[in-house]
């Protein structure tokens, strides 16, 4: 319980700017009915509602169709109070509900129960402790909670977004940095400059970003902690400095430099700047990705000709191709389990990701712009988030499932969003 109240009161650290808005594009046809029933609450509402904070999340994710609030005749307190006719001929395969109690000042304990319908069986029991300012963060973990009992996967809401802002200021323009949480809310900006901001990178204990900033004027990468907000120069050689990405275990950064005069891939230790060269070829070698296991880098290099993603064993130094269909393949991003490299596919000037199936070496195309870039995948490899143009220019961000069936729009307000990251799982 001790790690659960660490977590939601870490997600109360962020203020509201650059907010996000989020639309739901598509749905998927065997998305599973779920009743997401108000939590009974004697005193006066909150000012969030985490029922409703919950079936949003659900909707989200493409795998529940939440029931209709007009639906939702009955109110159950306890498992007595259900009458599982009555879930049933409303369609629901599953029934969430729970109530509030009030403590002192502003704590407050809710209790929450799933329970299966057609087998008319409870699945999940929570008692949180919480102060009224946690409600969303509560609603998120408990959306976790449901999400990886009957999907058997961890949820995501709990998680975070990263992500960069231009909006103009005159005749220049204003970037910033922000964390947010996975549904737009509570953003926060970390960084705010002049020059461009590029590349956040999370670290695997979700505490750390790196990221790349031209705020002195050339590239230089930064490691910023989230909490205190601390932030070490990692990285600013004469040249190119770019594209960091932690290592599985934290300790190292992947990172491009340029300051032999040609790009190639390098690892530098966080703690001590110890450099190690990884690739040493005539090519341009750039945008790293670590493999899960953390043996071997992933990265997208023109030494065949045109960009394709290569893979190098970090031991032997031997680097292979790993993409052939199409005439550009970049950025790539690994699911978590590594059977997936979500990358940016390009034909004929129109830019899309795709999903390359190591196990079978299949390609699959999952968004349909043609402007479209840096994707990321989620922490539990359900979705995959990337930056994209509406026709009129404007950045935004997507978020669509592995399936292609789910599309979620996320919008600023003003100006545009770019350059996406998503947090690992916070414990």
């Amino acid at each position: 319980m001790k790690q659960i109240l660490f977590l939601l009161t870490v997600l109360l650290t962020f203020d509201s700017q650059a907010q996000l808005n989020i639309t739901i594009d598509g749905g998927n046809a065997s998305a599973l009915p779920i009743a997401v029933v108000d939590f009974v609450n004697p005193k006066d509402p909150l000012l969030t509602n985490m029922a409703e904070v919950i079936r949003n999340d659900l909707s989200r994710s493409g795998q529940f169709k939440p029931l209709n609030q007009d639906l939702l005749v009955d109110q159950p307190r306890s498992d007595a109070d259900i009458n599982y006719g009555t879930w049933r001929l409303l369609g629901a395969d599953f029934l969430s509900y729970g109530d509030i109690t009030y403590l002192d000042g502003d704590r407050m304990e809710v209790r929450f129960r799933l329970s299966s319908v057609a087998d008319q069986k409870q699945l999940l029991a929570l008692t949180l402790p919480l102060n009224k300012a946690q409600a969303r963060a509560g609603a998120h973990y408990i959306a976790d909670r449901i999400y990886e009992a009957i999907l058997g996967i961890p949820g995501i809401f709990s998680t975070k977004l990263a992500y960069v802002t231009a909006t103009k200021n005159g005749d220049d323009f204003k970037y910033q940095m922000i964390v947010a949480d996975s549904d737009g809310y509570n953003p926060q900006s970390l960084v705010t400059s002049k020059e461009p901001l590029l590349s956040p990178a999370w670290s695997p204990d979700g505490k750390k970003l790196a990221y790349v900033s031209f705020e002195q004027g050339n590239s230089a990468i930064y490691i910023q902690d989230l909490s205190s907000g601390a932030r070490t120069l990692l990285s600013s050689f004469a040249g190119i400095n770019g594209a960091p990405k932690f290592s599985p275990n934290g300790q190292r950064l992947a990172i491009t430099l340029s300051k032999s005069g040609n790009p190639e891939i390098y690892t530098i230790n966080i703690f001590d700047k110890k450099l190690t060269q990884i690739t040493n070829h005539w090519g341009i070698d750039t945008e790293p990705e670590w493999s899960p296991d953390g043996q071997s880098i992933f990265f997208t290099s023109d030494r065949g000709g045109k960009p394709q993603i290569y893979q190098i064993d970090l031991i032997s130094k031997q680097a292979k191709r790993i993409t052939f269909e199409g005439a550009y393949n970049a950025r790539p991003s690994l699911s978590p389990d590594g059977k997936y490299i979500a990358m940016v596919h390009g034909n004929n000037n129109r830019y899309q990701i795709a999903l390359l199936h190591r196990p079978s070496n299949t390609l699959q195309l999952i968004s349909s712009g043609s402007q479209d870039e840096t994707p990321s995948f989620a922490p539990n490899g359900a979705m995959v988030l990337f930056a994209t143009r509406t026709d009129a220019g404007r950045g935004l961000l997507k978020a669509v499932s592995v399936d292609g069936q789910t599309s979620n729009d996320l919008v600023l307000s003003s100006g545009h969003v770019r350059e996406p990251s998503w947090s690992p799982l916070l414990k």
